[in-house]
C-alpha cells in the first residue's frame, strides 16, 4: 500500500514539474523571437532596446550569402520567424512557398515611413507587394581611386581596360559580376537567355588576367589601403570607403546600367511567433531605430525620416547615402530566375574563376 501510495506521490510529482515545465516553454515561446539575417546588419543596441521595450528575447544567428541561407529555410531545419534576404532570393522564396503575407495593419512605422517608391521597386520581386518590407538598398557600381584613374568613371568598360591590368578587383558573385558583361552588351540582366549568359562568361574569362582579386569583404580594406584602382562594389560600402581615404570616388550606375538591390524583411511561412515578428519588423522601421541601423551599417535606407536626420551631418556624403531618384529609376532589379538557371549562374561562375 505504501508503495503503491509512494509511486501516486510521484507521479502526482511529475505531472506538476511537467505542467511547470510545459507553462515556462510557452511562456518562453511567447516571448522570443528567432531572426536570420545577414552578418553585422544590426545595431546590437537597438536589439538590446526591442527588447527591453517589448519583453520578446531575439535569437540572432548571421549568415554571409542568401546561398547559404536558402537550405536553411528550405529544409525546415531551423524555425526562423524573420528573414533579411535579397530581391532575388526574395522572389525564390515566395516561388517555393516559404514565405507568409505580412498584416500591414500591424505595421503602422512601414506604411508611414517607408518610401513609396520602395515599395514599388520591390514588386520587381515581390509582384503582389505582400510579403516585403525594404530595409535597406544601393547599387552596384564602380569605386575608384582618383590618384590612379585619370579618366571619367562612366562605363562598366573601364574594367576591361589593360592599363588597369592587376589593379581591378571584382565582387565574387556570379549575379553582380556576370550582371557587368550582360549591360554592357545591352542584355537585360534577367536574361534566360543561355547563349546570352555563356557570352556573359566568355567576356568574364578575358578579362580575368587583368583583375588583380575576386572577393567580398576584403574589398573596403584594399581599396583604403590603395591596393588596387577600381573594384566592384555596393554603393553602402563606397560610403565607408571614401570616408576611410579621401582619394575614393564612386558611380552609382555605369551609363549600361546596374543592378539596384533591396533587402528586406520577410516572416517565413512556417513561423511560430507571427505576433512577434511584425513588432520586430515594425520597430525596425521607427526613425529613432532606422537612423541608429543607419548609423551603424552606413547603407542606404529607405525610410523618409532617417534622411531628414541625418542629411546635415553626412555633409558632403549625403548624396552618396541617399542617391537622387534618376539614379535608381528605371534600373533592374535581381529576380529568381528558377533552378536550372540557378544552376547555370553556379557553373558559370566556376568556369570563369578556374580559367
Amino acid at each position: 500500500m505504501k508503495t503503491i501510495r509512494f509511486l501516486l506521490v510521484l507521479l502526482l510529482c511529475l505531472c506538476l514539474t511537467g505542467c511547470d515545465m510545459l507553462e515556462e516553454d510557452e511562456a518562453e515561446g511567447q516571448n522570443v523571437l528567432y531572426v536570420y539575417s545577414w552578418g553585422d546588419y544590426l545595431d546590437g543596441d537597438m536589439l538590446e532596446k526591442f527588447e527591453e521595450e517589448t519583453g520578446i528575447h531575439v535569437v540572432l544567428d548571421e549568415y554571409d550569402t542568401n546561398e547559404s541561407m536558402y537550405p536553411r529555410i528550405a529544409e525546415g531545419a531551423e524555425a526562423y520567424d524573420v528573414l533579411c534576404p535579397s530581391d532575388y532570393m526574395i522572389n525564390k522564396l515566395i516561388h517555393n512557398d516559404l514565405l507568409q503575407p505580412l498584416d500591414f495593419e500591424k505595421l503602422p512605422y512601414a506604411r508611414q515611413y517607408i518610401d513609396e517608391d520602395f515599395f514599388r521597386q520591390c514588386k520587381t520581386f515581390d509582384r503582389e507587394g505582400k510579403y516585403t518590407v525594404p530595409y535597406c538598398w544601393g547599387t552596384v557600381g564602380i569605386v575608384y581611386n582618383t590618384r590612379l584613374v585619370d579618366e571619367p568613371v562612366d562605363s562598366w568598360t573601364i574594367l576591361w581596360e589593360e592599363k588597369y591590368r592587376d589593379n581591378i578587383i571584382m565582387q565574387d558573385s556570379a549575379r553582380d559580376s556576370v550582371m557587368i558583361p550582360l549591360k554592357i552588351m545591352g542584355k537585360f540582366m534577367n536574361t534566360t537567355d543561355e547563349q546570352d549568359l555563356l557570352a556573359a562568361r566568355d567576356m568574364l574569362i578575358g578579362q580575368k588576367p587583368l583583375v588583380q582579386a575576386y572577393c567580398v569583404d576584403e574589398i573596403k580594406d584594399k581599396m583604403i589601403a590603395e591596393e588596387a584602382a577600381l573594384a566592384v562594389t555596393f554603393s553602402g560600402e563606397a560610403l565607408y570607403m571614401i570616408e576611410g581615404n579621401e582619394n575614393l570616388a564612386f558611380q552609382f550606375a555605369p551609363r549600361e546600367g546596374t543592378n539596384v538591390w533591396i533587402d528586406g524583411w520577410v516572416i517565413t511561412k512556417n513561423a511560430r511567433h507571427v505576433e512577434n515578428a511584425h513588432k520586430f519588423i515594425d520597430f525596425m522601421c521607427r526613425p529613432d531605430v532606422a537612423t541608429a541601423n543607419f548609423r551603424h551599417l552606413g547603407y542606404s535606407t529607405p525610410n523618409t525620416a532617417v534622411r531628414e536626420q541625418v542629411a546635415e551631418e553626412l555633409g558632403e556624403n549625403a548624396e552618396l547615402a541617399f542617391p537622387p531618384k534618376e539614379i535608381y529609376e528605371g534600373q533592374e532589379s535581381y529576380r529568381y530566375l528558377g533552378e536550372e538557371l540557378d544552376k547555370l549562374y553556379t557553373k558559370i561562375w566556376l568556369q570563369v574563376k578556374v580559367s
